[in-house]
């Protein structure tokens, strides 16, 4: 098996921190590119510091910093403070030596570093330059603050379209919006480094969250730009084909039917369920009908599951070639077998801590598999070895030290 991976012999410059960011450069890394990450001389990335808890969702303390951990795996760190003249120089060289220069970071704060495109593609014409932002480059909104809950959720209409009846809104999990936002920022990347070998030169490729929101929620927002009114939510109790909803079983667990399209499945779906006196029934057997009499179907319906716990339905159910699954908690679905046979995750002998498993990217590749292959840096343990690499010497780099360019 090869051991190279797709991107082997590409330099990230990875300047970001939290979520989306270090999420799209840690997907680099698994592919197999040098990845340097940039980190405050003092205050390091924010993630550091998180052990038992991400903004407003709660976790239970791990024996590592997994929420660190998993998104900076294979990565480099430096310190490098932006702020001081002598610190641009450095990051001036390190982008004339690399491909890919990504940062997560408001264009405020863009200008501020002197990190422009403009600027850096002077600099090396090749680059691909990457920056993640909340709400985009443009506008008078471009430099609000924002994490995904806000930009990704809140404002695209995820967070409307998930609510529950009530309308009360549902809190996005953590990172929820950050890493598809990652996923699609390493998406360009990639496309620009494609591109790149065709025309020679490199660009800039420019992603956000509010953006990545409306998109991920494509169906709704295609619905609501064709008819310009809001799609109407799902309503468990009166929804219009009670073929695809939610049930709660005897152990008071849920198990998701999903039959689209309900004619297809419905005998067989009613001799599953013990229900074969509604099959020719003139108020369910045909889908217009089952539209129209989908509250006294759903409680049926309700009534046939609440029969039996989760694991009897999905013990009842197998080889019935219907379409279900139980809902299960993160805990069930990481010994789930079918994760397991599918390899979704990769047990790594961490320094200190032993075998820990971690969460490696979904696409599996044939012949140049992403791998773990080295841990998350220390806060600064590559600052010496990266900046002998540029040429500085000791005497430079302690003198870079003395000026606070460098931890």
């Amino acid at each position: 098996m090869p051991t190279r991976g797709a991107l082997d012999g590409v330099k990230v410059i990875d300047f970001t921190q939290l979520g989306a960011g270090p999420m799209c450069a840690g997907l680099l890394a698994q592919w197999g590119a040098e990845v340097i990450k940039i980190e405050h001389p003092v205050k390091g990335d924010s993630m550091r510091g998180l052990r038992t808890g991400v903004g407003v969702n709660k976790f239970k303390p791990g024996s590592f910093n997994y929420m660190f951990v998993q998104p900076n795996m294979n990565k480099k760190s430096i310190t490098l403070n932006l702020a001081i003249k002598e610190g641009k120089e450095v990051l001036y060289k390190l982008v004339a030596k690399s491909d890919v220069f990504l940062a997560a970071l408001r264009t405020r704060e863009v200008v501020k570093f002197e990190i422009e495109y403009e600027r850096l593609k002077e600099i090396n014409p090749r680059l691909v330059y990457a920056l993640i932002t909340g709400y985009g480059t443009k506008g008078a909104e471009k430099d609000s603050a924002g994490y995904d809950a806000i930009c990704y959720f809140a404002r695209s209409g995820i967070t409307h379209m998930t609510s529950d009846d009530k309308g009360t809104p549902i809190w996005p999990r953590a990172g929820f919006g950050d890493i598809p936002s990652g996923m699609f920022c390493a998406c360009g990347i990639m496309t620009a480094l494609y591109a790149r070998e065709k025309i020679g030169v490199g660009q800039a490729v420019y992603t956000n969250l509010f953006n990545n929101g409306v998109w991920a929620l494509a169906a709704d927002t295609m619905a609501a730009l064709a008819t310009h009114t809001n799609p109407e939510k799902q309503n468990r109790d009166n929804t219009n084909n009670p073929l695809a909803n939610y049930y709660k079983t005897k152990d008071n667990r849920w198990i998701l039917v999903y039959h689209m399209q309900s004619g297809l499945y419905w005998e067989r779906f009613c001799r599953a369920v013990g229900l074969e006196d509604i099959i020719n029934d003139p108020r369910f057997n045909t889908v217009e009908a089952r539209v129209e009499n989908r509250v006294s179907l759903v409680k049926i319906l309700d009534d046939a599951f609440a029969v039996k716990t989760l694991e009897e339905w999905k013990a009842h159910l197998a080889g019935t070639d219907l379409i279900y699954s139980g809902v299960q908690t993160p805990a069930e679905a990481v010994v789930d077998p079918q994760a397991k046979a599918n390899h979704f995750f990769e047990t790594f002998d961490y320094p200190h801590w032993g075998k820990i498993e971690l969460l490696p990217a979904p696409q599996k590749f044939t012949g140049t598999p992403g791998s773990y292959r080295t841990p998350a840096p220390e806060w600064g343990q590559h600052t010496e070895e990266v900046l002998l690499d540029l040429g500085y010497t000791w005497d430079n780099i302690e003198s870079l030290r003395e000026k606070k360019v460098i931890a």
